[in-house]
């Protein structure tokens, strides 16, 4: 039986030259299923948890067409690419709602290095004591999901070094966060930060992956991935999203599958060696992707995250075939040998000259993208 799954999708709005504006006010009164984040520059929408892929796809690409008319009824606004403030914008925080206590806190803590757009995937599982043992199994693994992800190597009209500006310089937050254990581990904990100032509340977790539910942290009914960068092209979500369930339902049928008893790490230190590996594992894909040499959880043999990911995908692909899914996990196989969007960006701005050449290219096969989909695939479901 398929998962649920749903999406929060971050985007930029702005003009077809790359100049990002922040609309969100407007947006947010005018379209329904729009929230402002706390930049009014990006604005955010939500898909419903579903099961099937098809409908997924739709679901993605349906609120950004309607989203681009209404830009285009306040005048020459589009949609933007990326995770970052790509060609400028980074010096000041726009202030989507002034009055919003918890929006001046994180201005005021961190900047405009939070001012980045994202995909956040939601898979639904109740259980909680699997839902955590889930959110134990993608954080070691979610360094592979940014390296397909990776979408930001620009900032403020330069190149950074890093593939994924955007997770490389977002403040994790709180500093330290565990493997967390059970459910019992994980409302001790939420308590003991709550307590203690270092969450502001509920939802200031902002750690590569956490558990999600209607009232956090006690009710709990989804996984929340959150390392991703922006990716455009819903075709290639939905590939990162067969990967994630595949494994998660490779996981259901094993309950063995969980870092904490699989690792060969040593047993005295393997929570927090398990830790520190995973956050050297996101440092590097952040800054190199695809290209990263990483360590693996279960050993710490180094290896790629282009060969860990297709290590990955051939053990998944039984899974996802047995259930049902596996073609969607083909387009994975196009990332890897044509490299991720920042990937693209990276040699489309040494053709072009520029990151801004690269990254107006960008917006234009963005929104060619979304009408193909529009086009060839959603009306045939409507019919």
């Amino acid at each position: 039986m398929l998962l649920t799954k749903g999406f929060e999708v971050e985007m930029y709005t702005g003009t077809p030259e790359g100049d990002i504006v922040g609309l969100s006010d407007k947006i947010v009164a005018a379209l329904e299923g729009f929230v402002r984040e706390p930049d009014s520059r990006n604005v955010e929408y939500t898909t419903p948890p579903l099961c099937r892929y098809e409908r997924l796809l739709c679901a993605l690409v349906r609120p950004r067409l309607h989203l681009r008319q209404y830009l285009q009824s306040l005048g020459n606004y589009t949609l933007l690419p990326g995770s970052t403030l790509s060609l400028g914008g980074s010096d000041r925080f726009y202030r989507s709602d002034p009055e919003n206590p918890y929006h001046a806190y994180i201005e005021q803590t961190y900047g405009t290095k939070v001012v980045t757009a994202s995909i956040h995937i939601n898979i639904g599982i109740s259980d909680p004591e699997r839902l955590l043992q889930a959110c134990r199994l993608v954080r070691v693994e979610a360094p592979l999901l940014l390296a397909l992800s990776a979408a930001s190597p620009f900032l403020d009209g330069q190149i950074t070094g890093y593939h994924s500006t955007r997770w490389g310089l977002f403040p994790k937050t709180p500093a330290a966060v565990p493997l967390f254990e059970s459910h019992t581990h994980f409302i001790r904990w939420t308590e003991a930060q709550l307590a203690a100032g270092t969450m502001q509340n509920v939802r200031h977790l902002w750690s590569s992956v956490r558990p999600n539910g209607d009232r956090r942290p006690y009710n709990l009914n989804r996984l929340e991935l959150r390392i991703c960068d922006l990716v455009t092209d819903p075709v290639s979500l939905l590939a990162i999203t067969a990967l994630l369930e595949a494994r998660l339902q490779q996981m259901l049928a094993d309950p063995g599958l969980d870092p904490l008893q699989k690792s060969t790490l040593p047993a005295t230190t393997r929570a927090d060696d398990l830790v520190a590996l995973t956050e050297a594992n996101e440092v590097a894909v952040a800054q190199s992707s695809l290209d990263a040499s990483l360590r693996q959880w279960q050993d710490g043999r180094v290896i790629s995250a282009r060969e860990w990911i297709e290590q990955l995908y051939a053990e998944v692909w039984p899974v996802a075939k047995a259930q049902g899914f596996s073609c969607f996990l083909l387009p994975l196989k196009k990332i890897l040998r044509e490299g991720n969007e920042a990937q693209q960006w990276l040699q489309a701005q040494e053709t072009l000259g520029s990151p801004q050449a690269a990254f107006i290219q960008a917006i234009q096969k963005m929104a060619d993208r979304e009408l193909e989909l529009e086009s060839e695939i959603c009306q045939p479901l409507v019919a």
